[in-house]
């Protein structure tokens, strides 16, 4: 049996997808997956064994130049990889009307959510088969019961027993080859004394934890002997990661790396700290021990699902607000407690430094002594 898997982004989203690949894997053990997915995450897909091609397309790069695109062959070229085999399935894992229209170039019949499911209803009626995956739940479980019923198969009873993701039974379900990984990475990752790895880049600017707080927990870190690096990706998030690290000892930020380089780095970290981001997804997929921060968003959804991740949530009065944009207006109470100036959003204040270093602090010590029991 071979599938046709349309997931084009995001990052985060594209991890998500992985732990269907697995269940349908077991379930068919000689299956076999083509993925469509955005050039700038293409390395994901091939660190899954059960993944044969994967097909980059780069909608972001196309719309800025598109007549560009079409001189340059690359579109002719992808329609005709998706052309090329004729598929038992097509799933539209994605639920977008750019997904749907890409699915129309797959000479098979197409999968996807119904109006009900999707982000964008609009994209289902592209689908030869509609398949109802309600909402208020992780987007892990959703993209599994997608996979489960266009293929005909239940999911384990156990794959509804976590609402919040966080500890997952049959965890490690992402089914990424490590060796894969590693054996791709051209930077190798010095592994002569431990370290942690905080990823304090994100999208929305009401995801990010205080600049002035990540500070204060590198300096805790460096305190109890550990090594703490910061990865980056734009020029933002490496003066950023700079001013977080400047004069902490053991403190270092990574070199620009690609994703495969960067995956190594996260696969042989003793633990993360990460914000809501794509990057704490693939510390997820990894099983690296994970202690995520959520201030406007809902870790109940979105949550790094899988083994030894943990969530601090804010109980702030207006979190989860799902915004990108802080509303909140501060009283003459915040003024007093918070620099406003250093300490935004403010619903990260109920996640201060020494909260989450006593709950780093506690994953550390289960995974350096795993008989100690779970917080």
């Amino acid at each position: 049996m071979r599938i046709l898997i349309i997931k084009t982004s995001s990052l985060g989203d594209i991890i998500h997808t992985l732990p269907a690949i697995t269940d349908a894997a077991r379930v068919f053990p000689d299956i076999r997956f083509d993925w469509v997915v955005e050039e700038s995450f293409a390395e994901i897909p091939a660190w899954h064994p059960a993944v044969d091609r994967v097909i980059p397309v780069a909608l972001r790069r196309w719309r800025k130049h598109p007549l560009k695109a079409r001189q340059s062959g690359e579109w002719r070229a992808f329609r005709q990889a998706m052309s090329s085999v004729e598929y038992d399935a097509v799933i539209d894992a994605q639920g977008l009307i750019k997904s749907a229209w890409l699915s129309c170039y797959a000479r098979s019949p197409v999968h996807g959510l119904d109006r009900h499911s999707a982000r964008e209803p609009l994209a289902s009626l592209v689908y030869r088969d509609r398949h109802a995956v309600p909402w208020g739940r992780h987007a892990v479980l959703r993209v599994r019961e997608l996979f489960a019923d266009a293929l005909g198969y239940s999911l384990p009873p156990e794959a509804h027993s976590d609402r919040d993701g966080a500890e997952p039974a049959g965890a490690s379900a992402y089914g990424l080859d490590h060796a894969r990984v590693l054996a791709t990475a051209t930077h190798r990752p010095e592994t002569d004394k431990p370290y942690l790895v905080f990823l304090h880049g994100t999208t929305w600017a009401t995801k990010h934890w205080p600049e002035t707080y990540w500070r204060q927990l590198a300096e805790r870190a460096s305190m109890h002997g550990w090594q703490v690096r910061l990865p980056w990706g734009s020029i933002t998030e490496h003066q950023r990661a700079d001013r977080i690290v400047a004069g902490i000892a053991g403190a270092s930020v990574l070199p620009r790396l690609t994703l495969t380089d960067l995956a190594a780095e996260l696969a042989e970290a003793t633990a993360c700290v990460a914000v809501d981001t794509g990057l704490g997804h693939l510390a997820a997929a990894l099983d690296v021990p994970t202690l995520s921060l959520f201030g406007p968003t809902n870790p109940g959804y979105t949550g790094a699902w899988g083994r030894s991740q943990v969530h601090m949530a804010s109980d702030f009065d207006c979190a989860p607000c799902l915004q990108k944009d802080c509303s909140y207006r501060p009283t003459a109470e915040d003024r007093r407690r918070f620099d406003l100036k250093t300490e935004h959003p403010l619903c990260f204040t109920r996640l201060a430094p020494a909260q989450v270093w006593s709950a780093l602090e506690t994953l550390l010590e289960q995974q350096l002594d795993p008989t100690k029991d779970s917080a």
